[in-house]
């Protein structure tokens, strides 16, 4: 290790580490919405499930933020809408006519996978910004047209997947550029899901028929089929509406990897995966894991990524370990974030020597051998939870406040992509039963 870095880290222990701990980012604090105008933002919401509903309440809890109407194939959460959101709005089966309505500035987008990428190029064609779900595509041919379309027509577009706007994700890319721990090595991150609705087993309203319901419309593109109520309201586990695991959490892994490691993306991936547990007549696997291998790029060697979920466990946990040449760092829920430097205690392997060849030993090991200066031993940082990987409530912030500025936000549509279509590889692997390639400049499938 040369001395230079050697000095860089010393330092960068020293010094940043107490500027970090005071950051407000640190005590959870979210970002708040600017308003140089008086004007409020008008948003309307496609898609009223669990999320929808959601991101609707994170928008409204900022100031400056009204709701014009909102639209969804399902009648009861039509009126469960007008009950929280009041009889004023608009509500509408048919999307268009929220897009159609002059005074919507933009739109938030939470239907079903299939749905995504359709209504967000209607949507921008239309002259609003978008706030639209993960993942953002359902089929990698989407993700050239989403980019293209945002790029044409220059309205903002942001993908829902949080970590971009977490402080403990933004803290662990400023680590990892400070040199903190050193090269990449390896990334591992996990979910594990243990309730019914983490399993997407959602519950199937009483009264779903095809009066309370606009199957026709929620089909779309995808192949026709009589009305399937476990088809509409548990549409993650099917493939013709779904992206499975992958599009819904491996998407969210990559999303925080890509960010905190300033990397655009894997050039191989391999997954396996399997009905373990779930067996309700779901088509997509409620156990995977997949393989990533990440080329060096300008700012870091090679590393490699592990991603695991299942649905079979006993707790909820998620987290992330990214593992360097000189330590760890690790990010997790209810952890926060934590910097742990890697084990260099030679005493174990020379305690069979003597004495005074150990403490000889000992001294060298600390001595730095161009300035004899003694290295300080590094320990175990917490920096604190930030409530999370990051809230719906922040990651709305940094939404509105991009459409108050007119800046462009982190998570685009080609971010968007560079996330999203590795996740769906994992897919076309574990279908194919290979490794895929994956150029990560230019997007594309390549040999593997």
């Amino acid at each position: 290790m040369s001395r230079s870095f050697r000095t860089t880290r010393r330092e960068f222990i020293r010094t940043a580490s107490a500027g970090i701990a005071a950051s407000p980012l640190l005590a959870g604090e979210s970002p708040q919405i600017h308003t140089p105008s008086a004007d409020p933002i008008r948003i309307a919401s496609v898609g009223m499930g669990q999320q929808g509903f959601a991101d609707t309440r994170a928008a409204l809890s900022h100031p400056g933020i009204e709701l014009v109407g909102v639209a969804d194939l399902y009648a009861g959460r039509r009126q469960r809408a007008r009950e929280v959101f009041g009889s004023g709005i608009l509500e509408t089966a048919d999307y268009r006519e929220l897009l159609d309505r002059p005074e919507v500035d933009a739109v938030i987008v939470a239907t079903s996978d299939h749905w995504h990428a359709p209504i967000c190029i209607e949507a921008m064609q239309a002259g609003k910004d978008v706030y639209c779900e993960k993942p953002m595509v359902h089929s990698l041919e989407e993700g050239p047209r989403m980019i293209e379309a945002q790029q044409r027509t220059g309205r903002i577009l942001q993908v829902g997947s949080q970590r971009t706007s977490s402080p403990i994700y933004r803290k662990a890319r400023e680590l990892i550029r400070a040199g903190a721990i050193g090269e990449l090595v390896l990334v591992e991150a996990w979910y594990r899901r243990s309730s019914t609705n983490g399993a997407w087993q959602y519950v199937v309203p009483p009264d779903a028929s095809p009066d309370t319901v606009d199957w026709p419309r929620f089909l779309g593109s995808a192949p026709k089929r009589p009305f399937a109520a476990e088809r509409f309201f548990r549409w993650r586990n099917y493939w013709d509406y779904g992206t499975g695991i992958p599009g819904d959490l491996f998407v969210h892994l990559l999303t925080g990897i890509h960010f905190v490691c300033d990397s655009p993306g894997p050039s191989r991936v391999l997954a396996v995966g399997g009905l373990r547990y779930w067996r309700d007549g779901r088509e997509v696997p409620d156990l995977m894991l997949g393989m990533y291998e990440y080329p060096r790029n300008d700012v870091h060697p090679a590393f490699n990524v592990s991603l695991k979920v299942n649905f079979a466990d006993t707790v909820e946990e998620s987290g992330m370990r990214i593992a360097g040449s000189d330590g760890v760092l690790t990010l997790g829920r209810t952890l926060g974030l934590e910097k742990r430097p890697r084990d260099r205690d030679i005493r174990p392997s020379i305690s069979t020597f003597p004495e005074a060849m150990q403490e000889s030993l000992l001294r060298e090991q600390q001595e730095d051998p161009e300035g004899g200066e003694v290295i300080e031993t590094e320990t175990t940082t917490h920096y604190g939870s930030a409530g999370g990987p990051g809230g719906t409530e922040a990651h709305l912030a940094t939404f509105l406040q991009a459409l108050r500025s007119r800046q462009p936000v982190v998570q685009d549509a080609t971010f968007g992509f560079r996330a999203a279509g590795p996740a769906l590889l994992a897919n076309l692997s574990y279908l194919e039963g290979r490794p895929i390639g994956w150029d990560p400049g230019t997007m594309e499938v390549v040999p593997a």
